[in-house]
């Protein structure tokens, strides 16, 4: 008898736990949904101006006819005669030197209770080209007449270009027009060059400057032999992003500096374009990129999910609290008592959640502690029936919130953390229990509870 009092209090505990997982799922499923709604108001705000960009190029293309002569059956007699057989295609030049320096300001637009980052690039980029001799082609260059050449630089969303873009090719300058005309470039822009003969070996350089906006992410693809790109900005919590981490880079309160070199032998990108010019579109040409991106590390709706997780283990010792005080007091808690205590804790995260989307995640976490804390010791301060054994709980509580704080702030510490607690309180339930006649307890549990005294002020 006495055996099964103190199992269908464990019962009963254990049934309130499963139970109190359904708030805790609903809760959770109301973060995803206003984590899905974020997304799709973040996106609305770049579609209505622009997306992440990406700036690959520039390219030198120079058009080409080769013609080929061959020689083809004659139906009508045994002797062949001969046929020119015209071939159009392309020659891609990648620059020898290409530099970047970018000089990056960030900006927030609202809408609703929801904000998106975007960014406004000012890039100076320069370089130069050197076309080699009969163009690489050697003995066969009589074969092929050739077109006007022109200079592609590929721009991933056009809408984001501020400014109106000129090149300036050896002193000389040329206008940009709408469009690259190469399909593996994707969208940007394209300026005429002279024509060239290709006879000799020749040296072009290049400058022109891009002001871009975009949302979320800026990537640069290190077309030159030798590439060079610094950044600088005022977003202190860059990601770099990419193939490439910056060989050097600074991070402050105010901002952030980077800096990129590159080489043929590291990114192999000669031998990418040449198997990409037979493709209409090549991803491999593109993905050999890197760059930053701009999105906040502070996301609220990650760390109410992250937070969440824990909310079971936060029960369960709460209520392992309670049944330790009524071990070692001989207090009896009522199930319903439990219940209400559950539902407090369970509360904390739809507080949290609410809460962090006005005033922040920090500040809503507090607030939320604090709120549920104080509710909590208060309710506790009389079923305990003792003012001392509330604020007691309610300090243990409070500790278990700041250590949870803790856990999501130490992403890369959470297990250890996590672990080291459960540890912790294990020892402290046995250093507490040590002693304890738990058959005692069962005898008394099975006696008839005397009236309830009224709360003590100790």
């Amino acid at each position: 008898m006495n055996k099964g009092i103190t199992l269908y209090k464990l019962g009963m505990i254990g049934l309130l736990i499963l139970l109190l997982l359904i708030p805790l799922m609903m809760i959770n499923g109301l973060i995803q949904d206003r984590q899905n709604r974020r997304d799709e108001v973040l996106h609305d705000i770049a579609r209505s101006s622009s997306y992440s960009q990406q700036l690959s190029g520039p390219l030198l293309i120079v058009p080409y006819r080769k013609f080929t002569k061959v020689w083809k059956p004659n139906a009508e007699s045994p002797v062949r005669y001969q046929e020119t057989v015209e071939e159009r295609g392309r020659l891609y030049f990648l620059p020898e030197q290409f530099q970047l320096d970018g000089d990056v300001q960030t900006e927030v637009r609202s809408r609703g209770i929801y904000e998106a980052r975007l960014y406004h690039a000012d890039n100076k980029v320069s370089g130069h080209f050197v076309l080699p001799r009969h163009f690489g082609l050697g003995d066969d260059f009589a074969n092929y007449q050739f077109d006007q050449p022109f200079l592609a630089v590929g721009i991933s969303d056009v809408r984001g270009i501020e400014n109106s873009l000129k090149l300036t090719l050896n002193d000389q300058e040329e206008d940009f027009v709408p469009g690259t005309d190469v399909p593996l470039l994707g969208e940007g822009v394209s300026a005429a060059l002279p024509m060239e003969s290709g006879v000799d070996e020749k040296r072009l350089n290049f400058a022109f400057d891009v002001r871009l906006q975009g949302t979320g992410q800026l990537q640069i693809t290190p077309v030159g032999k030798s590439s060079v790109v610094n950044l600088v900005a005022n977003w202190p919590h860059p990601s770099f992003i990419g193939n490439y981490l910056p060989t050097s880079r600074g991070i402050s309160e105010t901002g952030f500096n980077a800096h990129w070199q590159t080489t043929f032998f590291s990114t192999n990108l000669q031998e990418t374009l040449n198997a990409c010019a037979a493709n209409e579109v090549c991803k491999a040409f593109k993905a050999r990129s890197f760059g930053v991106s701009f999105i906040s590390p502070v996301d609220q709706y990650l760390k109410a999910d992250r937070s969440i997780k824990y909310a079971l283990l936060f029960i369960a010792l709460t209520f392992a609290g309670f049944l330790l005080f009524e071990v070692l007091k001989g207090l009896a808690v009522h199930p319903i008592q439990y219940a209400l205590v559950g539902a407090s804790l369970a509360l904390f995260y739809l507080l949290l959640l609410s809460l962090s989307e006005h005033i922040g995640f920090d500040l809503a976490y507090l607030l939320s502690a604090t709120a549920c804390v104080s509710l909590i010791t208060f309710y506790v301060c009389h079923v305990l029936r003792s003012v001392t054994h509330g604020l007691g709980f309610g300090a243990g509580l409070g500790a278990l919130y700041a250590l949870l704080y803790g856990l999501l702030g130490a992403e890369d510490y959470a297990l250890l953390m996590g672990t080291l607690l459960l540890f912790g309180l294990l020892a402290v339930v046995m250093v507490l229990t040590r002693e304890l006649d738990w058959y005692a307890i069962a005898q008394r549990a099975a006696k008839p509870a005397k009236a309830a005294p009224e709360v003590s002020h100790e």
